[in-house]
């Protein structure tokens, strides 16, 4: 029997109460950063979620460790085996090094190289293809099919969802104690999984503030899909260095949580996502990826005005590599 387990059930908050506990000694409490001088400067809070200080470098860890956990012990010897242009495949690995299973990731050959050293670091046997000519699911799931290995999805999973759900538990919690009360959460947004999970958590504890997910220009088929009401992928020929978030429509299972939770989204491009990268690093010292900075870069540009208000943005990941960073870095300058 194929070791799938596609669900079609949603995932609740409580999902997300469960994966808390689950992940309460595995997953690191990453900070919510704030900078005074950067406040003054856009004219209200801004508070930014630090998962680029997750296990992996990325929020993926989450959800990987929470679904991979309740994997029954009877099929854990066949391992797991997933598909990711790189922090899905990190957070699997690490997640299978940590629970005892072998792991094998199906990963873009133009894949970022640093991504794939460290999904190969952690003990994954690597599978390359080509994005553009092979189908990475067919991959995933001929593989499965062969060895009986659990099929770990990047996003379209309930435990996934919830497991990624538990930053929202963390940011209301540490927003409580730092400010009178958070407007809007802003959070990257590729299949949709750990927005959807974060909506989840914000509904739960803090029902007036607003979530929002954030696209590379090009690839906002979540922002287009809800305001359509119906779920619409990207048109052939876009492109961003935002590699963590081309996907190329919103998952089933995602769209659902998000359409009935998400107050809206926005598309930032990838000169606006520099400008972000290099104010996280002057102003919160954080080194963040492409797609990670996204949420932040729609703060900045302003396409979410501050304006007195107080709002988080999560920074999802930092993996990036040092060229991309570089010339990142010197495009703002």
């Amino acid at each position: 029997m194929v070791a799938d387990m596609i669900s079609t059930t949603l995932p609740t908050f409580a999902d997300v109460e469960a994966a808390a506990v689950r992940l309460a000694g595995q997953a690191v409490l990453t900070p919510l950063l704030e900078s005074p001088l950067l406040n003054d400067r856009l004219g209200g809070r801004l508070l930014v979620k630090a998962e680029v200080l997750q296990r992996t470098g990325s929020f993926k860890f989450r959800g990987a460790f929470n679904r991979m956990s309740l994997i029954p012990e009877a099929e854990r010897p066949r391992g797991v085996v997933a598909f990711s242009s790189g922090n899905h495949a990190q957070g699997v690995a690490a997640a299978a090094r940590l629970l005892g299973l072998p792991a094998t990731i199906v990963m873009p050959s133009d894949a970022p190289a640093i991504k794939v050293a460290n999904t190969r670091e952690w003990g994954a046997r690597v599978v390359l293809y080509d994005r553009w000519k092979e189908d990475r699911e067919a991959i995933g799931a001929g593989i499965s099919a062969e060895t009986g290995a659990t099929l770990v999805r990047p996003y379209d999973d309930p435990y996934i969802m919830a497991g990624q759900g538990t930053i929202g538990l963390e940011l209301i919690e540490q927003a409580k104690a730092a400010s009178d009360g958070l407007d809007a959460v802003l959070a990257p947004c590729g299949g949709g999984g750990m927005i959807g999970g974060i909506a989840l958590a914000v509904a739960a504890r803090s029902p007036g503030t607003k979530v929002y997910a954030v696209e590379p220009a090009g690839f906002d088929d979540t922002a287009r899909s809800l305001a359509a009401g119906e779920r619409l992928s990207n048109a052939a020929g876009a492109s961003s260095f935002c590699d963590a978030l081309l996907a190329p429509m919103p998952g089933e299972l995602t769209f659902a949580v998000n359409s009935a939770h998400l107050s809206g989204g926005f598309a930032v491009t990838d000169a606006e996502v520099a400008a972000a990268m290099a104010i996280a690093r002057d102003n919160f010292k954080l080194v963040v990826e492409p797609g990670g900075a996204v949420a932040l870069a729609a703060v900045l540009s302003t396409k979410m005005e501050l304006g007195g208000r107080t709002i988080a943005v999560v920074c999802s990941g930092g993996n990036v590599d040092p060229e991309v960073y570089a010339k990142a870095l010197a495009s703002v300058r």
